[in-house]
C-alpha cells in the first residue's frame, strides 16, 4: 500500500511541474503601435516600458506604425524622439501602480507640447 501512495505521489509530482508554462499571462503580452496627432514628424521614436525598450523609427504626420510585442504594457510608457533636431521625451514613468493593459493590441497618439511627448489617448484597437 505505501508503494502504490508513494508512486502516486512521485506521478502527481512530475506531471504538475512538467506542464509547460504558456506564453501568454494576464498581465500581457501587448502589442503596441504608435500614432502621431502631432503637427510635426517623429524622428527616431522610442518606446521604453519599463526594461524593455523598442525602436519604431520615424513616423510622419497623422501615421501609424505597425505593432511591437511587449511582454507588458501601460496606460504610460516613456517615449522618446526628435522633432526639428531636438530631443524630446515623455518624461519619467513610475508603473509602481499602474494597471496593466493585458493581451491586447492598442495604439498610443502622441503629441508635441512644450517641448515634451504627450500621450494624449490610448486606443484599444482587438484582443490577442
Amino acid at each position: 500500500m505505501r508503494k502504490i501512495l508513494v508512486i502516486t505521489l512521485l506521478l502527481h509530482a512530475v506531471f504538475c511541474f512538467s506542464c509547460k508554462k504558456t506564453e501568454f499571462s494576464p498581465e500581457g503580452p501587448t502589442d503596441v503601435r504608435i500614432r502621431n496627432i502631432s503637427g510635426t514628424e517623429l524622428v527616431n521614436v522610442s518606446v521604453k516600458i519599463k526594461e524593455e525598450e523598442i525602436s519604431f523609427g520615424n513616423i510622419g504626420i497623422n501615421e501609424t506604425t505597425g505593432y511591437q510585442r511587449f511582454e507588458t504594457a501601460f496606460p504610460k510608457a516613456y517615449i522618446s524622439a526628435e522633432v526639428n533636431d531636438e530631443s524630446l521625451n515623455t518624461g519619467p514613468v513610475d508603473f509602481t501602480y499602474m494597471n496593466y493593459l493585458g493581451q491586447n493590441k492598442i495604439t498610443y497618439d502622441v503629441s508635441v507640447e512644450n517641448k515634451m511627448i504627450v500621450i494624449k489617448n490610448v486606443t484599444f484597437d482587438s484582443p490577442l
